[in-house]
């Protein structure tokens, strides 16, 4: 016999709670017969939380005992738990970007593989990390200027930096203006480099990753001196 659980979660004609419907999935998939109550008005809901005196739905029960919302029912299942720092969101990308650059590779020339793939991936790796930056610029900004040199000396340049990566990537992508292009290239991969490896490897200083926007946990050091020196390289590509 399954193990029940009770849930009482918002369900409105023109709302239905994320939170509570991701909780039910969830009670589901580890085993358990869900009794499922719908709060339908907002004074349903608010008689609710008066009642259990809580300040948030859904709340789930097992066994009697009151375990709290989606996050507290992660938690008593031990699932979805995730240290302070990742490298997710930037594999994710560098994941996708490969595979638009083979993609566009093979409708350009036929193959999957071949002498121009390494370019278009760097170009467009640049491009999605550059709108990852752009979506959020303030935070982008605040979190570059802890580490970046040349930010440090001139603070605008952290919200120029975003626009000169998307420029020097549709360049490469375009391979239009490429001396111009290559030396945005070189130049903002450079400085990047530097200020990683002063800050990481000299310093010693364990920092955030500015690299996919602002509020990022991807941890500044191998991920994001890579990143700048394959900025480098198709800089020089395109010179020389």
């Amino acid at each position: 016999m399954k193990p029940k659980a009770v849930i009482y979660r918002m369900v409105m004609e023109k709302h239905i709670c994320p939170y509570g419907q991701k909780a039910v999935y969830l009670l589901k998939k580890q085993g358990f017969d869900v009794e499922d109550h719908h709060l339908t008005t907002h004074e349903d809901t608010e008689a609710f939380k008066t009642e259990h005196g809580v300040k948030t739905t859904p709340q789930t029960f097992i066994n009697g005992e009151r375990i709290g919302g989606y996050d507290d029912l992660k938690a008593y299942f031990g699932v979805g738990q995730q240290s302070g720092t990742t490298y997710r969101p930037v594999l994710a990308i560098f994941a996708v970007s490969l595979l638009m650059a083979a993609a566009t590779n093979h409708l350009l020339n036929g193959a999957v593989f071949s002498s121009a793939l390494p370019g278009l991936f760097i170009a467009f790796s640049m491009c999605t990390l550059a709108i990852q930056k752009l979506t959020d610029l303030e935070g982008f900004s605040l979190q570059f200027l802890n580490y970046d040199l040349l930010a440090q000396k001139w603070v605008p340049y952290s919200r120029i930096y975003p626009f000169a990566e998307a420029f020097a990537g549709i360049g490469m992508i375009a391979m239009v203006w490429t001396p111009v292009v290559a030396l945005v290239a070189l130049f903002i991969g450079g400085v990047g480099a530097a200020s990683v490896y002063r800050a990481v490897y000299i310093q010693k200083r364990e920092l955030k990753c500015a690299c996919v926007g602002g509020n990022s946990k991807v941890p500044l050091g191998f991920v994001s001196m890579t990143e700048n020196l394959m900025m480098v390289a198709m800089g020089l590509w395109m010179l020389f």
